[in-house]
């Protein structure tokens, strides 16, 4: 029963500032857009609150950027801005995938930069404040750790998952919305939303997520055998 709801609490805390950062800003346009009827301005600007509170969050209380929050509030900004621009509803179908597009480009070239955008969303949760883990995550992505390589492929595959996802869920939904009725790319293009967050959802937690876990555990466990062997030398 332990070990079961240990798993349990450990996926809620490996994705739930996935699901802050992501999830609940670019669902939430989508459901007030398509299931509620607001206009693309009043979905915009609703669905920006999240990312807006996260970024001003972040940089007043951790002094630091949340890179995918503030990404989506800046795309959410420009989209804003050129929601004026055309009354075509194929072309304004096509222009709503523009943020799942940004986001996923943004997050590929992160990786390409060393430097995976979507760690930030999951680290805090698989340390869990702990500082033995904290610690370990340093060495294992420092590579001074037995597992290092797995462990940076790994991190890296989390944000290759999300991006690849992203952008081929944005073909998908251009290609829908000149090609399929706009009656129905209203309805369906929100499928396709919520499957694509689903697949990336679970794909990046087998290939990536609780691999990373694994190895973090293994490292802690590592390094305290390392202290007890040192005690007992020294004893």
């Amino acid at each position: 029963m332990t070990t079961q709801t240990g798993k349990k609490t450990s996926r809620q805390n490996t994705f739930g500032p996935l699901i802050v950062d992501v999830a609940v800003p670019v669902g939430s346009y989508y459901l007030l857009k398509d299931a509620f009827g607001a206009s693309t301005f009043m979905a915009l600007a609703l669905s920006s609150v999240v990312p807006a509170v996260r970024t001003v969050w972040c940089v007043v209380k951790e002094r630091r950027v949340n890179a995918l929050a503030a990404l989506i509030l800046v795309v959410n900004v420009v989209s804003l801005l050129l929601s004026f621009v055309s009354g075509d509803p194929r072309l304004m179908l096509a222009k709503d995938s523009g943020v799942s597009s940004a986001i996923g480009v943004a997050i590929l070239v992160s990786v390409v930069l060393g430097r995976p955008m979507m760690t930030a969303g999951f680290r805090p949760f698989l340390v869990q404040g702990d500082p033995a883990r904290e610690a370990a995550w340093e060495r294992l992505a420092g590579e001074s750790a037995a597992g290092s390589a797995a462990f940076v492929r790994s991190e890296r595959a989390f944000s290759v998952v999300w991006g690849v996802v992203l952008l081929v869920e944005c073909v998908v939904r251009v290609v829908g919305a000149y090609t399929v009725p706009v009656d129905t790319m209203v309805w369906l293009g929100s499928v396709i939303l919520i499957g694509s967050m689903t697949l990336a959802f679970v794909v990046s937690r087998a290939v990536a997520a609780e691999p990373m876990a694994r190895l973090l555990i293994a490292e802690v466990k590592a390094a305290e055998a390392a202290v007890r062997g040192r005690v007992a030398v020294v004893v």
